[in-house]
């Protein structure tokens, strides 16, 4: 697909694939490339497309939820897998309002949005301004389920899954935990 949309400089970037503003966002060391359409990680392979919420929105929801739920062992496509289920046209109107919220809470901070805060510190203060709001607790709810019951992350926290179709914990080590 050719992108034939003038860049923020001003410059022509007719002929620019997707490949080719990934590479260019990649080499200027963005984070987190947002595209039209979709989110991309800098720094490894995976991608999220958007169909019903901005990608600047999506790639707000995944820091959120990596905010809310932080875990330093799990990669941000499972945050951006656990999120994606707010893409939903029904949805977007609230997501799309409380994340133009969420950003206003972060120029009242001195940010020019929630995820130009670059420290954790700084955006969970944020989150904690919003916490009683129903955007919040819709993604934080949506969160512990999308999040957690990801099969993928389940060893990284020594989960090994649901026992009942193998007799049970009593036979398998539900004494064994080396991490309490």
């Amino acid at each position: 697909m050719n992108m034939t949309h003038p860049s923020p400089s001003g410059s022509d970037v007719r002929g620019l694939t997707r490949r080719g503003l990934l590479a260019r966002a990649l080499a200027a060391g963005a984070t987190c490339v947002v595209g039209a359409g979709f989110v991309a990680a800098r720094d490894a392979a995976w991608a999220v497309e958007t169909a019903a919420l901005k990608p600047e929105t999506m790639a707000t929801l995944i820091q959120m939820a990596r905010d809310i739920y932080p875990h330093d062992r799990i990669a941000d496509r499972f945050y951006a897998i656990a999120v994606k289920t707010h893409d939903d046209p029904e949805q977007a109107g609230m997501i799309e309002a409380g994340v133009s919220a969420l950003d206003l809470v972060a120029q009242g901070q001195g940010f020019d949005s929630y995820l130009a805060a670059g420290w954790e510190k700084d955006r969970v203060a944020m989150l904690r301004m919003i916490e009683h709001t129903p955007f919040f607790q819709t993604i934080r709810a949506g969160l512990v389920t999308g999040l957690y019951n990801q099969k993928e992350i389940w060893p990284l926290f020594g989960y090994e899954g649901e026992s009942y179709s193998h007799g049970g914990y009593i036979e398998r080590g539900f004494n064994d935990i080396d991490w309490l």
